[in-house]
């Protein structure tokens, strides 16, 4: 098997535990307070795994895609905040197929932005994501 394929299924695995992990939890847990709480335990894992590996940060800090790296924080920052949010107010069954929206969209950017391939197959699955998140969110 292909690594990335590996790892794909692995993070697919791990995240779809996420959102019913910090629905429990935001009973009690501001969702505010549980962004800091996760991501600090992700920054404390990725510094480890940095460490380990004898990578250094402030190399790519003036790097020419520097300022895309820090854009994608901020968007990070505020769709996990609002990602959370949403989870704390609503279903896990709504919330995760509307969020997972994002998978439709992040496609037409590729295909727009990247000039990636479209292909019958790929308009057929974007076309049956849409509806699949449509009719488990409603």
């Amino acid at each position: 098997m292909r690594r990335y394929l590996a790892l794909s299924v692995i993070a697919c695995l791990t995240y779809s535990l996420v959102a019913p992990l910090l629905s429990i939890a935001m009973t009690d847990i501001p969702s505010t307070t549980a962004v800091f709480l996760s991501n600090s335990v992700m920054l404390v894992a990725v510094g480890a795994v940095l460490a380990y590996r004898k990578r250094s940060v402030t190399t790519y800090l003036h790097h020419r895609y520097s300022p895309h790296i820090l854009a994608m924080g901020v968007l990070l920052a505020v769709g996990l905040l609002s990602y959370y949010r949403a989870l704390s107010l609503g279903p896990v069954s709504v919330v995760v197929p509307i969020f997972g929206l994002f998978i439709v969209i992040s496609s037409f950017v590729g295909i727009l932005a990247f000039e990636e391939a479209v292909t019958p197959r790929k308009i057929a699955a974007i076309a049956a994501s849409v509806l699949a998140i449509v009719l488990m969110a409603i």
